[in-house]
């Protein structure tokens, strides 16, 4: 009960900060926070998460708002909360397919660079708010070109309010902190303030808030804008799960225990689907709550139904006073909440990090601001992964050998370097181990041109630890070139399993069974048989 009760005095502020921020209203964000923390709760496979609009969720959600309604004034945020289903039923297929487990394995500057992305474009959109003004259109760019007139129109009055609330944020006491969230101290207090000391002022604020039960919004969509709603509701329901399966890692290392990732996607899925269909933000597990639910005490599913029972009394019983919030105070909020998204211990060692890390975490943080969240995060992976391969293989040629007699730097017992001596260069012996990836294919043609200085080539499999159809293809080059320059070859393999993929894979096989040992020595003496029968 405590951490359902501490969850929800987190969750109102931020519920009601998103809201207003994505452009959907108030009544959007708290709908968001009450019905997907209901349906996540008891469908989710996290017993201690806490489900709401979060920050990145909502900058995406920005993003849909203001693109669809621009499209089709009419019926825009119709369909943009169509997206918030669709972004819903995403989720629920990923969870149904099993890619749970799949979902945060991506490279830590890809996810750091559009986290802090997120984090920079949630601190410039409140701007305009923060200055007493209404938003501009264009979303980033948008405020950015219209800085100058945002300057040169300043509310006096409203940047104060901002400020305060910034004040309170960054510096209430830390045992402070442990009883009451800064986010509704400032809250409070500063609407509080702007009520009794500045109630002559034109300020902007929340205004009418309707209390009533949520309509239905039916999904709407017209047909030239299907594939643009469904790339966007595919960008949602992927930071959804992104952000989701992280917050569950991290409520994991709290409490000692194991989620269900693909349990928890489809509870996330069904509490988007829900929230669109009722008028409310896209969400999901949120860092924030969750973690002072678990620290007050909260350990089942129950804590997170308590916390939308809390939320639902507050709102229909509160309505009247939430009208009266300043939009500046909920741009402080924000902002704050902007701050804590960028990733600070990333940006603080990017110095000492790889190169190849930092290009890509700011790369992909300026492509997240300026251009697109789904070109960022796939340019950005695509990049990380060329160079990973790149390295892999690097390492991995190392583990190709070929020598015709015996060094330092072959696997060889006595008895195996002694058959290789009696060949006297006749006998190339080609071993290769570990993981064979197809960025080392190169390696293996490097190594072909020898073959024809040879009678007998020997290709020593017995230690390698995977195979994939790249590198097998290499190698059935290899035997086929070898063959065909009348030369006699013999594979060392351990498994039945990698003698046929050797057999089968490609246009034909030159091999046949004799041309298979499981034994490098028998492999070795068989050569050393070959070559004195031949001279």
């Amino acid at each position: 009960m405590l951490g359902g009760l501490t969850a929800a005095i987190v969750s109102l502020p931020l519920a009601l900060t998103f809201g207003v921020a994505s452009g959907a209203g108030a009544e959007a964000g708290l709908y968001g926070a009450i019905i997907i923390g209901l349906f996540a709760s008891i469908f989710g496979g996290t017993p201690t998460l806490i489900s709401e609009p979060t920050g990145p969720m909502t900058v995406v959600m920005t993003a849909v708002v203001t693109s669809l309604i621009a499209a089709n004034p009419e019926n825009g945020m119709a369909m943009a909360f169509t997206v918030v289903m669709l972004a819903g039923l995403f989720q629920i297929i990923f969870g149904l397919l099993k890619l749970g487990k799949y979902i945060t394995l991506m490279p830590y500057s890809v996810v750091s660079g559009f986290m802090s992305g997120i984090g920079v474009i949630l601190i410039l959109l409140q701007l305009a708010p923060a200055l007493g003004q209404t938003s501009p259109t264009g979303g980033v760019l948008g405020t950015l070109f219209a800085l100058p007139e945002l300057l040169a129109n300043i509310v006096s009055v409203e940047l104060v309010l901002f400020a305060l609330t910034l004040l309170i944020l960054f510096f209430t006491p830390a045992n402070i902190k442990k009883n009451i969230p800064p986010q509704l101290i400032a809250l409070v207090m500063i609407s509080v303030v702007s009520v009794f000391a500045f109630s002559t002022m034109p300020i902007q604020r929340i205004g009418e808030i309707d209390v009533s039960l949520p309509n239905m919004v039916w999904p709407s969509f017209t047909h030239d804008q299907v594939r643009v709603m469904l790339l966007d509701a595919l960008v949602l329901g992927m930071l959804g799960c992104i952000d989701s399966m992280l917050t569950s890692v991290i409520a994991d290392n709290l409490t000692r225990t194991e989620h269900k990732s693909n349990k928890e996607l489809i509870g996330q899925g069904m509490g988007n689907i829900m929230s669109g269909l009722f008028g409310g933000l896209p969400g999901a597990g949120a860092t924030m709550g969750t973690v002072v639910n678990i620290q007050a005490g909260g350990r089942t599913a129950l804590s997170g139904i308590i916390r939308v029972i809390v939320l639902i009394v507050a709102v229909f019983g509160a309505a009247s006073l939430i009208e009266l919030i300043p939009l500046a105070v909920l741009a402080g909020i924000a902002v704050k909440v902007g701050v804590d998204i960028l990733d600070w211990s990333f940006i603080k060692r990017a110095h000492r990090v790889s190169r190849h890390s930092t290009v890509i975490m700011y790369a992909v943080l300026l492509l997240t601001v300026f251009v697109d969240l789904i070109v960022a995060v796939g340019i950005g992976v695509f990049i990380a992964n060329v160079i990973t391969i790149e390295k892999l293989s690097a390492s991995q040629s190392k583990n190709i050998k070929a020598m015709s007699d015996v060094d330092d730097r072959n696997p060889l017992d006595p008895e195996q370097r002694k058959l290789l001596n009696q060949a006297q260069g006749k006998v190339l012996f080609f071993y290769l181990s570990g993981a064979m990836i197809f960025g080392v294919s190169k390696a293996i043609a490097r190594e072909r041109k020898s073959i024809q200085n040879h009678e007998v080539v020997v290709i020593d499999l017995s230690d390698v630890t995977m195979l994939d159809d790249t590198i097998t293809l290499s190698l059935e080059n290899v035997i086929d070139e070898a063959i065909d320059l009348g030369k006699t070859v013999y594979v060392v393999v351990n498994t039945a399993k990698g003698k046929e993929k050797l057999q089968n894979l490609g246009r034909h096989s030159q091999l046949r069974d004799e041309n298979f040992t499981q034994s490098r020595t028998a492999a070795l003496k068989m050569a050393l048989l070959k070559v004195q029968a031949r001279f």
